[in-house]
């Protein structure tokens, strides 16, 4: 069919992308998979190793208990099947970094079997969409490579401090659409891992990695023609996945116009990608699974996993995600946009804003709006510049709450309490003493009325252009009010303004 087929008149658009996920994410335990050695980051290199992780002969791996519960845990998290029944296969290949020559994986009864996460691109008019998943299985890491990469001919250096370290593989099902909805399922899934506390997700440190399975579909004459599915690895950040899935799809459609290439046609590759160059480069053929030669471990037995495991893996979740997004918009009036930059804080985020809108609230309703801007700017600002968490902030919820709670009553305005908040960052203080050391007191209505009655004396013609209809003129106003006296409250003078003057 593809002599056929007039391929300059198909535009890219009329191709469907397909792309596929598979997310390693490294579990955090302080032991290996199937030994004692450390798992720790940044040790000298072949200094966490052992006879069983390097393969010596006659070593026997025993399993990490915690490991398997970790896996449990992220399964239930991710809406997966857990299994009753898992068991270990032998997956071989030979690397340099795999001493043993193969790896202990899982082939077809993972712990973890189908699933989804519910995701949604920002900024898009696009419902939200649940990305299925395959599978998640546990498996033993391998060594790393370490290349000369200075083009003078060094050698090659093997560090097998990782082997053996504890990996989750989450597998999506080939139903993601674009590159900006496999980013939204990165960015949702890593939010997950680090809400149950399964994994720190440290991607430069290789505690998440990602690959991804990439093809485009035309709908020609009844008949889908499908280009081969190109592996792409080397993906280290969201973004990178994010350029690599679209120059890939742009690369794939311009070689299926130049030779009309169908997935029958040419086998499966491996490519990398090469962040500085903005381009994918060729590897090698993609392997199947048959290539592997999967078989049973036969030096570990099957697990049962049993219900009491399910539900304390189940109790220990807490609320996930999605699910805070949702409370923070129906319970605290939060904004999609709001609500999500919040969440993606961190727990410790959430539970701070919380006591924050909660403690600055009125009547028992929570104060979330300005909690939320307060947070959002000041805040945020203060832990970006800091390179600090929330647990690292100096003020409380409730001691900030205090101070929201007097500019809701007017003690003092806006401006003037970020004055009042960066005494208490810089000091230590409270909100008192912080008021105390900035001379700020509450204007009462007596001084408050003279105060207007003063400037609507001095200033005829601006309260002849205010009566005309320009209320901003009222800001002028204010301008000469703070000057007099700057502890008043620009919202409290204006009205008080307007009224004396009849509008």
């Amino acid at each position: 069919m593809n002599a056929t087929i007039d391929r300059d008149s198909i535009k890219f658009s009329d191709a469907k992308l397909i792309v596929g996920l598979e997310v390693h994410v490294q579990l955090k335990t302080d032991s290996k998979l199937f030994c004692g050695c450390s798992t720790k980051f940044g040790s000298d290199p072949n200094t966490q190793t052992c006879p069983v992780c390097t393969g010596m002969p006659g070593t026997l791996p025993v399993l990490n208990q915690k490991a398997l519960a970790l896996s449990i845990k992220t399964g239930l998290a991710l809406n997966c099947e857990i299994a009753r029944y898992t068991k270990w296969d032998r997956k071989n290949y030979f690397y340099p970094d795999l001493p043993k020559g193969y790896q202990i994986s899982q082939f077809d009864k993972p712990v973890c079997g189908e699933g989804f996460v519910e995701v949604k691109v920002p900024k898009s008019d696009q419902p939200s969409r649940k990305i299925r998943l395959e599978r998640a299985h546990l498996e033993e890491d391998a060594g790393k490579s370490i290349h000369d990469e200075s083009g003078k001919g060094g050698v090659s250096r093997i560090d097998l401090n990782r082997t053996g370290t504890p990996l989750l593989e989450i597998v999506t099902k080939p139903n993601i659409r674009s590159a900006e909805e496999a980013k939204a399922f990165l960015t949702e899934l890593k939010q997950i891992l680090e809400y149950i506390a399964v994994s720190d997700c440290n991607m430069q440190e290789g505690s998440l990695r990602c690959d991804a399975n990439v093809n485009l579909h035309f709908e020609i004459d009844g008949e889908t023609i499908a280009t081969p599915i190109v592996e792409i690895k080397n993906l280290n950040s969201f973004r990178a996945a994010e350029r690599a899935i679209t120059h890939e799809s742009k690369r794939q459609f311009k070689q299926w116009k130049k030779s009309g290439e169908s997935i029958h046609d040419a086998p499966k590759q491996t490519r990398g990608w090469d962040d500085s160059a903005q381009c994918t480069t060729p590897q090698r053929e993609k392997e199947e699974s048959a290539d592997y030669r999967y078989f049973p471990d036969p030096d570990l037995i099957a697990v049962i996993i049993t219900d009491e495991e399910i539900e304390t893996a189940k109790n220990s979740l807490g609320e996930l995600p999605a699910s805070l997004r949702t409370t923070l918009q129906s319970e605290y009036g939060l904004n999609e946009y709001d609500s999500a930059v919040i969440v993606s804080a961190g727990r410790k985020m959430v539970d701070y804003f919380r006591a924050l809108a909660d403690g600055s609230g009125k009547d028992g309703k929570p104060n979330g709006k300005m909690a939320s801007n307060w947070v959002g700017q000041e805040i945020m600002r203060y832990l970006n510049e800091h390179n600090a968490t929330i647990e690292d902030y100096p003020v409380s919820a409730e001691t900030l709450a205090d101070l929201l709670s007097r500019i809701v009553g007017g003690e003092v305005d806006q401006t003037r309490g970020k004055e009042v908040l960066a005494e208490m960052l810089s000091s230590g203080c409270d909100v008192q003493s912080a008021f105390d050391k900035l001379g700020i007191v509450k204007v009462d209505s007596g001084d408050l009325d003279a105060l207007c009655q003063q400037l609507i004396d001095e200033n005829p013609a601006v309260i002849e252009e205010i009566k005309g209809g320009k209320l901003k003129a009222v800001g002028s106003l204010i301008g000469k009010a703070r000057q007099i006296n700057p502890n008043v409250n620009p919202g409290v003078l204006r009205e008080a303004i307007l009224k004396i003057i009849g509008i």
